[in-house]
């Protein structure tokens, strides 16, 4: 891949056999690729796990204390009183059968998925869709609960899912290039404090082997593993 000028003009200020401490990190970040929209900080982390096997899958939810700075469109599957719960509660889509349907039609726009328990029957349908992307309500993640109004709240205001992929790697944002040093340092440090509290007893060695700090638009950096030991 060929990168331009400002992205090798930022490559230049790293140097890439060196683990940066966060707050290093974060600096280079900033004085990195400026563009007209607001980048944002993507962690990502290799583990030391082997996804295949289920006694070493590591998932879970964490809130963000400043959030992700992304406005989530909020899509809920329910019926009854539920229906106007959600709406109050801010959802952006509140629906059953009908919205099934429209996604099975393709249509995709939403970023967050709840539904109550007794919908799952049928959103069950929507796996092969909503699975891959990270869409698939479940109670692991809380977002398969009766408890509508706080899963909403607890959403927007920066609770966010975690999951290693296949590769063994989790990829995750922790914010936007706008926010401040020290409200990205404490999403960082907030999001990996939850991945080494969910670390599988199955697991053996090095748990955390590499984590990687980048901006939409910029060259990955390098973190000192042990400022998280």
């Amino acid at each position: 891949m060929k990168h331009g000028k400002a992205y090798r003009a930022a490559l230049e200020k790293i140097d890439r056999t060196r683990e940066y401490k966060p707050g290093e990190a974060l600096k280079l970040l900033k004085e990195g690729v400026q563009t007209k929209f607001d980048q944002s900080v993507e962690l990502a982390i290799n583990l030391g796990v082997d996804p295949r096997h289920a006694d070493q899958m590591v998932r879970g939810t964490v809130g963000l204390p400043h959030g992700t700075g992304k406005s989530v469109r909020i899509l809920v599957f329910a019926k009854g009183e539920h229906v106007m719960e959600a709406q109050e509660a801010g959802a952006d889509h509140v629906g059953a059968e009908d919205l099934i349907e429209k996604i099975k039609g393709g249509w995709l726009e939403f970023d967050a998925v709840i539904a109550t328990p007794e919908m799952m029957r049928d959103v069950g349908k929507l796996g092969s869709i909503l699975g891959p992307r990270k869409l698939m309500p479940s109670p692991k993640a809380g977002t398969v609960t009766n408890e509508i109004t706080k899963t909403i709240n607890e959403l927007k205001a920066g609770k966010i899912e975690f999951r290693v992929d296949r590769f063994g790697i989790i990829h995750a944002a922790i914010g936007k290039l706008s926010f401040s040093a020290d409200q990205l340092a404490e999403n960082l440090s907030t999001l990996v404090g939850a991945i080494l509290r969910a670390r599988p007893a199955a697991t053996k060695g090095t748990y955390l082997k590499k984590l990687t700090l980048s901006a939409t638009m910029g060259p990955g950096i390098k973190l000192d593993k042990s400022t998280f030991a």
